[in-house]
């Protein structure tokens, strides 16, 4: 991208789904919203919304063999007993994608990470084994 060009657009549509998902208040449990690259149009679509979903749960929600960006408002409890929500952005990336897919979600990964203004991001590339609740909280904490 180093040309200035963008690839893929973001609709205004998904830039306000993730301005709502970000100032939504949450007080227990982690959301997701999760978006996807329509090749043929060349744009980012919403695909789905959970509330209150488990990391487990999640990992297999996604596709098996679909790159997708999922931004994650996640319950992370700290040793002092307080329970913060923090922005992850998760690029759940399998290695079973096709490759043209893989490229083009690559290309646009960053573009979306600065219009969802998060800036921790966990790759995932082996399947729900490797979305686990311990492996963010490895990300997070560690």
């Amino acid at each position: 991208m180093s040309s200035g060009t963008v690839l893929v657009d973001i609709p205004q549509e998904v830039k306000d789904s993730l301005r709502k998902f970000r100032f939504k208040r949450r007080s227990q449990g982690s959301a997701a919203i999760v978006i996807k690259i329509n090749k043929a149009k060349l744009v980012m679509e919403e695909v789905e919304q959970f509330d209150d979903i488990s990391i487990e749960e999640l990992a297999e929600e996604l596709p098996e063999n679909s790159p997708r960006y999922v931004v994650l408002s996640y319950e992370l409890k700290h040793k002092d007993g307080r329970t913060s929500f923090p922005l992850v952005l998760i690029n759940w990336s399998p290695s079973s994608s096709e490759t043209g897919m893989m490229t083009l979600h690559a290309s646009a990964l960053l573009n979306f990470q600065n219009t969802a203004d998060v800036s921790k991001v966990i790759e995932v590339r082996d399947g729900p084994e490797g979305l686990t609740k311990e492996v963010i909280d490895a990300k997070l904490v560690g």
